[in-house]
């Protein structure tokens, strides 16, 4: 099939849906299909993640793609989104994430090339942000389809969105190969978080726990990998709590296996998830994971006492500071965690798997009417 991927942007740094997106066109592009990612980025920028050579890379270079688009740059981008895909003809359009899915969807009007809106997030995503949650009730209206990460997700969505949505999962995997940075481990053991500096992920919980119990664990470094809109915010806690000799805002990287392999001990304090990602992944790396029992995309893959811990309780910064330090101090228990077995993670989240996924609902839009 001839496929287009339309997204913001591939050139920023880091970004859940970003990674899902190349893994999966560049899968796609192996198995045969002719893939195009169409974004918003300048022709000088490359993408984050490496992309398969057989995905062809179209770059509208309209607007910042970092900082929220304008009326001006929105137009300008369906416009020529608009005129890019008619030329290329393909049989399926994908838009990931609404910003981009709703404004793309709205440009194929009347085009008759089937757009499939792709959800990354929860619905607790949009309980404040009754703009989007308003636009997002347009997409039926212009998508033949709507993916979202998981069934008990798609769930939580009302009957008039639930009537286009279908489960696919993300994909995880790791790097058979991985070089461990000695940087990471010079300083002793490893707490590691990995998310986007975003309200969403709750990193002020996670620092405020650690700083409950960093003076008993003073061989311990807690390591947040990402980045986001809340960087000064969370470095100025840090600076506050006095622990900036063991609470390190790393940034984002593309190489998050090494950053896997050099911790003891993963911790992800979201509020809400649609799929964990780096939790999964982390898991893959036979890293005991910690969360909370009440976040959807967490609870799912952490299986308490089994391969990592979940915790409850009202008083979320004082729960996780006691659920880490009981694993901290107990290197037995982390090596117990640590051996539960992984192959279900890639039996259900494996990339062939999420491409067969794919590749069905491909064949179901393209044969029927939307």
């Amino acid at each position: 099939m001839n496929i287009i991927f339309v997204i913001k942007a591939l050139g920023n740094p880091g970004g859940g849906a970003e990674k899902v997106l190349v893994a999966v066109a560049s899968g796609l592009a192996r198995r045969g299909h002719i893939v195009c990612i169409v974004s918003s980025d300048f022709e000088a920028q490359t993408p984050y993640y490496a992309v398969d050579g057989r995905v062809k890379l179209v770059r509208l270079g309209i607007g910042d793609t970092v900082d929220k688009s304008t009326i001006s740059e929105i137009l300008q981008r369906t416009w020529r989104l608009r005129r890019s895909i008619l030329d290329a003809a393909p049989d399926i359009v994908v838009g990931f994430m609404q910003s981009t899915y709703v404004p793309l969807g709205f440009a194929l009007k009347g085009s008759g090339i089937p757009m499939i809106a792709s959800e990354h997030t929860a619905l607790e995503h949009y309980r404040s942000r009754w703009l989007e949650r308003v636009v997002l009730n347009l997409t039926p209206l212009v998508a033949a389809k709507i993916t979202v990460v998981s069934a008990p997700i798609m769930q939580s969505f009302s009957a008039w969105l639930r009537r286009k949505m279908v489960p696919v999962s993300n994909p995880v995997s790791i790097s058979p190969k991985v070089t461990v940075d000695s940087g990471n481990t010079a300083a002793g053991r490893v707490l590691l978080c990995v998310g986007g500096l975003t309200p969403q992920k709750d990193h002020s919980v996670l620092i405020s726990a650690f700083g409950l119990i960093a003076a008993e664990f003073p061989d311990w470094r807690l390591r947040i990998v990402g980045e986001g809109e809340l960087r000064e915010m969370l470095q100025a806690l840090v600076d506050y709590l006095g622990l900036n000799g063991q609470v390190e805002l790393a940034g984002a990287t593309s190489q998050i296996d090494a950053e896997y392999a050099a911790a003891e001990l993963f911790v992800l304090p979201s509020s809400y998830e649609s799929f964990g990602l780096a939790t999964a992944e982390a898991l893959l790396h036979g890293l005991p994971s910690v969360g909370f029992g009440d976040c959807p995309g967490t609870n799912v893959l952490i299986r308490d006492g089994e391969n990592g811990r979940l915790v409850h309780g009202a008083d979320r910064t004082g729960a996780l500071a006691t659920v880490l330090a009981g694993l901290m101090r107990d290197p037995a228990e982390r090596a117990r965690l640590s051996g539960s077995p992984r192959q279900w993670i890639l039996d259900q989240y494996g990339i062939e798997g999420v491409l067969d996924q794919w590749e069905s609902v491909f064949t179901a839009v393209a044969t029927k009417p939307a």
